[in-house]
Order: C-alpha cells, then sequence, then structure tokens
C-alpha cells in the first residue's frame, strides 16, 4: 500500500518538457511511481484527486533569512503558505554563527540593520545555545518544521568571531585571520553547511548605521575563505554586491570560483539611475561562464520594493519631524492626530529632514517609483497609475495624495516604493534577465525585513503574473516557470535531490488550482517573540502542499505535520 497518490493531475514535472496527465505514488517520503491517468491501482492512506489542477514539484527558495526564525518557530511562513517546500537562509553575509558570547549584541544589530528584523525579536527569540557553526545546525537539527531548510555561513559573523573589533571596523585581515576563516568555513561546510555567504554593498548596514563588517574585505581574504569552501568539494557561494563600472568586483568573484572550482551566484537588478547596467553585467557573467567559470545572476520576476504605511518601518513622512513625535503612538491615536486639519497643514509644508536619511531622500526624488498597493496587489502598475501621475492629474503635491491614501479607512493602506527592477515601469527588462541563460530565480528574502517587504510571495506571483494574468508583455509558459523555480534552483545550491516529479526523487509537490490561485494584498501580524510585527501574505488557490509525502498544507491551512528537517550539505540525485 502506498501512503499517498495523487490521481488525474496535469503534471508539471520540473523538467521544462511538456504538462501531461496522470497519477503520483508515493511511499516513505520518495516518488515510487509516475504513470499516464488511470495506471496506479494500488490502495493508498490518502488520496488526492487532482483533475483539473496542475501538480508540481515543490518550490526551492535559495535566498531567505530565517536564520532566527528557525531557533523559535516551527512554520517557516509566508514562504511555506506560497509552495516553497525547500529554503535556502544564510545569504547576504548576515546570520547568528559562529558568535562568542560577547558579540550577541553586534550580530543582533547586523541583522536588525540589514535585514530589519527588531532588536526585541532576536533578543527575546533566539537560544543562544551555540557558539560555533556546526553547534548552530546541531541546535536546528533538534527541532521538526513544516518545510525543509539548508543554511550558509554568513561572512559577518565569521570575521568578527575571528577578528573581533577588527573584523567590525572593518580593517583588513591578516594571512593568519584568513587562514582562519578559510578553516572554519571548511568545518561549517563539512558539518553540513550549504555554503558561504557575503555582503559588498552600501545598502546594508547595521542597526547604528555602521557598514556591514565585510564591505571593504580584499582579494586575498575572499578568495582565501573561497578556498576554504572549495577544500570540502563541495558547496556554494553567495554574494550581493554593488557594481560601479569597473572591473575589481569581477575580479573578486571570478577568482573566487577559480580558486575555489565551486559556483557562485550574485544578485542583480535593474537600477533606476543606470537602466541598462544589469545587461552589461549579465554579459560580462556570460563571457566568465563561456571560460568554464561557474558564475550565476540571481534576479527575480517583479520589481524589488519597500511596502510603506503607517504600521510599517517608513512611510513618506518618516523623516518630517512632526511624524516623528507621534510615530511611536498606538495605529488609532496616530490616525487622529493626522487626520487634525492643523496637523496636516504643518506636516506639508515641513521640509522633511533628509541628509541623514540617503533612503529617504530617494525617495522624495522618485515619486515616480510610488504606488498604491490594492487588495489585489498590482506588481505591475502602469505608470499612469504612479503617486505622481495622480497628483499630477488631481494638480496637488504628490505628498498631499500619500497623506490622503494613508489615512484612509482603518489607516492601513500601503504604498508601494520600486526602487530596483523598474526603472522603466515594466518588468520586460526583469523577463530578460529571468530568461538569461546564465541567471537563477532568488532575492525574494523569506523571514527578513519584517516591517518593509513581503517578497516571499514570489514562487506565488511568478505563476499569477508571468504564466496567467500579464497584460503588458508576452508571458512565460507553466512548465518554464516551473522548472525555473523547482529543478533549476534545487541544482544551483546542489540540492539534486528534489525539484522534479520522477522516480526516486523526494516527495515535494504542490497541487495547484491555476484558475483560482490568488495573491492577497500583505497584512501587518504581531506574532514574532516580543510581541514583534512582521508582514504576511497569504494565497489562494494551493489545494494541497506536500513535503517529503506529507501534506503540510490543504486548502491553504496548516495541516500541524511538521516532515521539514535541516538539510545538511548538497543532496545526490537518486539512483533508480
Amino acid at each position: 500500500m502506498y501512503d499517498l497518490i495523487i490521481k488525474n493531475g496535469l503534471i508539471v514535472d520540473g523538467t521544462g518538457d511538456a504538462p501531461f496527465h496522470g497519477d503520483i505514488a508515493i511511499k516513505d517520503g520518495i516518488i515510487v511511481a509516475v504513470a499516464e491517468t488511470g495506471e496506479i491501482n494500488v490502495d493508498a492512506s490518502k488520496k488526492i484527486d487532482a483533475n483539473g489542477l496542475a501538480v508540481t514539484p515543490g518550490f526551492v527558495d535559495i535566498h531567505t533569512h530565517y536564520d532566527g526564525q528557525v531557533t523559535w518557530s516551527e512554520e517557516l511562513t509566508p514562504s511555506s503558505n506560497h509552495g516553497v517546500t525547500t529554503a535556502v537562509m544564510g545569504n547576504c553575509g548576515v546570520g547568528f554563527a559562529p558568535c562568542r558570547p560577547d558579540d550577541k549584541e553586534r550580530l543582533i544589530s547586523l541583522m536588525e540593520g540589514v535585514e530589519d528584523i527588531p532588536h526585541p525579536v532576536l533578543a527575546e527569540g533566539l537560544p543562544w545555545n551555540w557558539e560555533t557553526f556546526p553547534e548552530y545546525l546541531d541546535s536546528l537539527a533538534e527541532r521538526k518544521y513544516d518545510i525543509d531548510f539548508a543554511a550558509q555561513v554568513p561572512h559577518g559573523p565569521l570575521r568578527v568571531y575571528v577578528m573581533g573589533d577588527r573584523g567590525a571596523n572593518r580593517e583588513t585581515a591578516t594571512d593568519e585571520d584568513i587562514e582562519k576563516m578559510a578553516a572554519l568555513t571548511t568545518e561549517a561546510i563539512e558539518a553540513g553547511a550549504l555554503g558561504f555567504s557575503t555582503s559588498r554593498t552600501l545598502n546594508h548596514q547595521t542597526a547604528e548605521g555602521q557598514p556591514t563588517p565585510t564591505l571593504t574585505a580584499e582579494i586575498d581574504e575572499m578568495v582565501g575563505i573561497a578556498k576554504g569552501v572549495g577544500a570540502t568539494g563541495s558547496g556554494v557561494m553567495q554574494v550581493v554586491t554593488d557594481f560601479k563600472g569597473s572591473d575589481s568586483e569581477f575580479e573578486i568573484l571570478r577568482q573566487m570560483v577559480q580558486q575555489s572550482q565551486r559556483p557562485l551566484s550574485v544578485s542583480v537588478a535593474q537600477h533606476h539611475r543606470v537602466t541598462d547596467g544589469w545587461r552589461n553585467i549579465l554579459g560580462t557573467i556570460a563571457e566568465a561562464n563561456k571560460e568554464g567559470i561557474d558564475l550565476k545572476a540571481q534576479v527575480c520576476g517583479r520589481p524589488v520594493g519597500v511596502l510603506f504605511g503607517l504600521e510599517l518601518t517608513n512611510n513618506p513622512f518618516s523623516a518630517h519631524a512632526s511624524y516623528k513625535a507621534i510615530d511611536h503612538l498606538p495605529l488609532d491615536d496616530k490616525l487622529e492626530k493626522l487626520r487634525d486639519l492643523s496637523f496636516k497643514e504643518q506636516l506639508l509644508k515641513e521640509v522633511p529632514e533628509l541628509e541623514t536619511n540617503p533612503f529617504m531622500r530617494q525617495v522624495h526624488k522618485r515619486y515616480q517609483d510610488l504606488y498604491v498597493l490594492d487588495d489585489e496587489p498590482n506588481y505591475e502598475p502602469s505608470p499612469t497609475e504612479s503617486i505622481s501621475a495622480l497628483a499630477a492629474k488631481r494638480d496637488i503635491h504628490p505628498l498631499e495624495l500619500c497623506w490622503e491614501i494613508l489615512t484612509e479607512g482603518d489607516g492601513r493602506n500601503m504604498i508601494y516604493y520600486c526602487f530596483l527592477n523598474y526603472g522603466e515601469a515594466s518588468l520586460d527588462p526583469a523577463k530578460e534577465m529571468m530568461e538569461h541563460p546564465d541567471s537563477i530565480l532568488g532575492l525574494g528574502d523569506g523571514g527578513a525585513h519584517c516591517g518593509s517587504i513581503c517578497d516571499g510571495s514570489f514562487t506565488t506571483h511568478m505563476l499569477t503574473h508571468w504564466v496567467r494574468d500579464r497584460n503588458r508583455g508576452e508571458k512565460l509558459s507553466l512548465e518554464w516557470v516551473i522548472k525555473a523555480h523547482c529543478k533549476d534552483t534545487a541544482h544551483a545550491v546542489g540540492l539534486y535531490d528534489r525539484g522534479v516529479i520522477a522516480q526516486g526523487y523526494k516527495a515535494d509537490i504542490n497541487v495547484i488550482d491555476m484558475d483560482k490561485l490568488r495573491l492577497h494584498k500583505p497584512e501587518v501580524h504581531f506574532d514574532l517573540p516580543a510581541g514583534g510585527r512582521r508582514l504576511m501574505q497569504y494565497a489562494d488557490g494551493y489545494i494541497a502542499t506536500i513535503v517529503s509525502g506529507e501534506i503540510i498544507y490543504h486548502e491553504g491551512r496548516a495541516t500541524g505535520a511538521r516532515p521539514g528537517r535541516l538539510i545538511r550539505g548538497g543532496q545526490a540525485a537518486p539512483v533508480v
């Protein structure tokens, strides 16, 4: 008897081949048979009639930040709400291991600043029952989760662990420092880390506004650690960096891959000031691959954007002195103040304090990149729908329109600031990036940016927008999107046992009603440790999400099943 049979579904198997109607049999967490409809007639403990539904592999999200959440929660939401069955965390060089007892506050500040996870949440939620990275993995291996996840060694904690104050202050690493960091990286990957990650962008800062410890790490350090990855014969590398038109960054990336013989992916998006710069980056990546250097671009299929609201980290008035004075108030009290016409007049006349806030300075220059996020979010809005265009049509200042939007109704309206990947108010460049042979889908950041971003829903958006609903350009086929978010992402990080529906593969599966699939507007929850805030987003249309043969979501509701586990290292393809 099988544990589960999925009958009569439209199987999109993750290989990119055309979908076909068939049945799937599962036993002991493994797919044991895939056959044409009606050919599997053996009894099973459970059956799912998938007639009229799409049956896909579970999504593999290679860019998340659940490093803290996995220590206090058994659910990796919002990712698991959106068909993700495997999440890779420890990206962008931030995390919580290795960590000496005296450095806990440093790592909390780094994660708070880079990934917008509040200090009280981390201070109360993290058990800190580890020091080394292998001990961190051992702690996580004792727990059960809704989905699988893998961890990477983050450069920030590694550098501080080895170099102390010198590392935090971005001093040059000595040969001895580099040797120690490389050895610890080797140890971590041998213990089960999936790879190594680092950040080299000015956009990443601590909660105190200081650059990340890894910002200016020199080529000897980067290559030395990469050799530590290569010494294991496994593992991947992930980098986020600022490409500034010079070849120095690419030379570092090339040397890291050449000296380690391990694959590396780097975040790439369209910059709004240099809207075609991404083409040059992808061109250089393509040239590297022609030379046998395994270098990939991590890209995404919608704007990289921040949500603004009265309950969120920022809004267009966050740099106004009058708003700062009431920002601490409960929402209802804040609304009462904002709706006072004399307060409104004062607020709109005020000059925002932008000199010390470069992010908000950009916001106030780019009202054309602000859009209202409706109950059915549109992630490819027309330029005529921007705050700038709507305000001009009414002959009012864009900030006055922002005030109207934020103070309407219950005060929970949101404004979407598209600061990357939407420089031409179109997702055509994103499509070109996604279809590039040297790119992979990522950048969802599930588990992070709790009061600013909710992009763990990238997977659902790829299906609703790119496969079904897009009306401002060409779409993508269902089989292309499934392959890109399943097999391609799994293989990119060395997980060859999943991402495909075939005999012998891990039984991670989604059963989806493509006609009913719908993204809801993000909403604010206060369910983190210490009552911390986070953005959550839900979707209709996921009939079942299955991990290792167990149904973890049915009709959008969690079943309470906990088949998910820490993945230790790369996983080999099944031998049938």
